[in-house]
């Protein structure tokens, strides 16, 4: 059996071979000779079968019993190790002491590197990892939970048999910090059984023992609404946190004389929400949609607000009041539908036909009204919203849906031209200059600076901010002609907020136009009473 034996010289400890004739210092002063020593001891016959024994012992991944440790006073006792020297002719060593020699204070921690050629590694220390998941979230530390235990003790002072509904708001804000008019839904969640009362240990159940307290808002909101059954939000969630807004936020109190607009306020705002966070269009809200949207923001911005049209996500009043006028105004029969000739009106009929015919075909959004070939007003919110504010992502994919007519994920130049051909019609009828659709596509083209300049994806208008402008050009002739000449006016605006969307500044516009034609209308119809009276009076 051949073997080859790397021994390490420079570490070899000339001690070990415990030899009395050779001085262990002229055995340190001269390395070659311990070198030629070291191999003649490696080629005794003894020397070879332990080395042999010991690697077989390794591979098979039992322990190494090295005997002849030279951390052993006596190691020439028990040494197994072959000697160097024939049988009785050793010289005796002479008896040591372990305090009387200075070189065995050093102890020598470990198997000797003459008792095996292999390194023997030791066992890893053993981390202690802490928990990460819990399985019904993460527990609170013990002094929040102490601190909240005992606000929670002065809130329920003196209220043996529990708080009911009207006195649970503090309950809401001040421990569970979420927003006021969430204090209905939290307090119907916790009383299960409808009687009324909520007790300190069923709060204290459910909102410390249940791990209520480390969760984020948007968890807590989303545990809070959520059915029982279900894995997703829907729209019938939130109609009771609406319905306390409506009751109790100051903004809101006029309202409470005409219900049936309270009830719209609440759908419309339910329906912005709902448009603008839940991407897939499914109509389940999911907990990662819940986080990735700002609807947690503009709920607390909404509960600290005394106007609630500065709330301008979702929540505020001037902007339902433009989106059902304006529904109002084309929906001529008051049935709370439109059809295409309504819709073709909108914007002083500023859409194309081509394109009205894309929209009532449903390929982007499938309508929710059960009346074949027209449009509720739940449809007509997304519409709106996607018309007035083509930079948004929902607007984007679903006006590149509705240009996208094979539906195979690209705009080609056939699909371009197919929808600006009624605006080139549109503008000969009007006398104005047509623009060519060569010089159209080029500018395109330029706008957008797609990845490959012979198709546009939808990727490619998500990383562009005139993407809007596109679609405008494309079937919106008053906003195409608007973007030709842009108004300085409009611009500075622009510059001056631009924290401001599309649709705050469309909507912002129409209120205030909606608000005048009301005060003249009111005001003529004032003027004419007084004018009958007048006439009435001297006779």
């Amino acid at each position: 059996m051949s073997m080859e034996i790397v021994a390490d010289v420079a570490a070899f400890d000339a001690e070990l071979l415990q030899l009395n004739e050779v001085s262990p210092l002229a055995l340190k002063a001269n390395p070659s000779f311990v070198e030629s020593l070291f191999e003649q001891w490696l080629s005794l016959p003894d020397t070879n079968r332990l080395v042999t024994q010991l690697l077989n012992e390794a591979k098979a991944g039992g322990p190494l019993n090295v005997q002849g440790n030279s951390s052993s006073p006596h190691g020439t006792a028990n040494n197994a190790l072959p000697s160097m020297f024939p049988a009785g002719s050793a010289p005796p060593l002479s008896p040591r002491s372990s305090s009387g020699s200075p070189r065995i204070m050093k102890q020598r921690v470990g198997p000797s590197h003459l008792g095996s050629p292999l390194k023997v590694v030791s066992e890893p220390v053993k981390e202690l990892i802490p928990q990460f998941y819990f399985l019904n979230g993460r527990p609170p530390p013990s002094e929040i939970k102490e601190q909240c235990l005992l606000r929670i003790d002065q809130l329920f002072y003196g209220h043996a048999d529990g708080l009911q509904m009207q006195d649970f708001k503090p309950v809401a804000k001040d421990i569970c910090k979420l927003p006021s008019f969430f204090s209905t839904s939290l307090f119907r969640k916790i009383d299960v059984n409808s009687t009324g009362f909520v007790t300190r240990d069923l709060f204290v159940d459910y909102w410390v023992n249940g791990n209520m307290l480390t969760m984020d808002m948007a968890t807590q909101i989303y545990s809070i609404l959520k059915q029982p059954d279900l894995k997703y939000l829907t729209q019938e969630d939130f109609k009771p946190v609406l319905r306390e807004l409506l009751a109790t936020h100051p903004g809101l109190e006029f309202l409470q004389s005409t219900p049936e607009f309270q009830e719209r306020y609440a759908e419309t705002v339910i329906y912005r929400i709902f448009y603008y966070i839940n991407r897939s269009g499914n109509g389940h809200l999911t907990l990662r949609e819940l986080k990735r949207g700002n609807l947690i923001d503009a709920m607390q911005h909404a509960d600290e607000e005394e106007d609630i049209n500065k709330v301008l996500r979702y929540f505020s009043y001037e902007h339902f009041y433009v989106i059902y006028c304006k529904f109002w105004e084309l929906d001529t029969d008051h049935d709370f539908l439109i059809d295409k000739e309504n819709l073709i009106r909108y914007g002083n009929h500023a859409l194309t036909y081509r394109i009205v015919d894309r929209i009532f075909s449903q390929v982007a959004r499938k309508f929710t009204s059960k009346v074949e070939g027209k449009m509720g007003y739940q449809d007509f919110v997304y519409f709106i919203l996607s018309e007035e504010d083509k930079s948004s992502e929902p607007s984007l994919e679903f006006w590149f849906k509705c240009i996208d007519l094979d539906g195979n994920g690209v705009l080609t130049r056939n699909e371009l031209q197919f929808f600006y051909e009624e605006q080139l019609h549109r503008m000969e009828c009007m006398a104005q200059e047509p623009v060519l659709f060569e010089d159209i596509l080029c500018q395109i083209i330029d706008m957008i600076c797609p990845e490959n300049e012979s198709y546009i994806t939808l990727r490619d208008l998500k990383g562009c901010k005139l993407s809007g402008s596109v679609f405008n050009i494309l079937f919106n002739l008053n906003k195409f002609m608007a973007f030709e000449t842009r108004d300085p006016f409009l611009i500075r605006q622009e510059r001056e907020n631009p924290t401001l969307t599309e649709w705050d500044r469309f909507a912002h516009r129409e209120y205030i136009r909606l608000s005048m034609e009301e005060d003249v209308e009111d005001a003529s119809n004032g003027s004419a009473e007084v004018w009958d009276e007048s006439l009435e009076a001297p006779f």
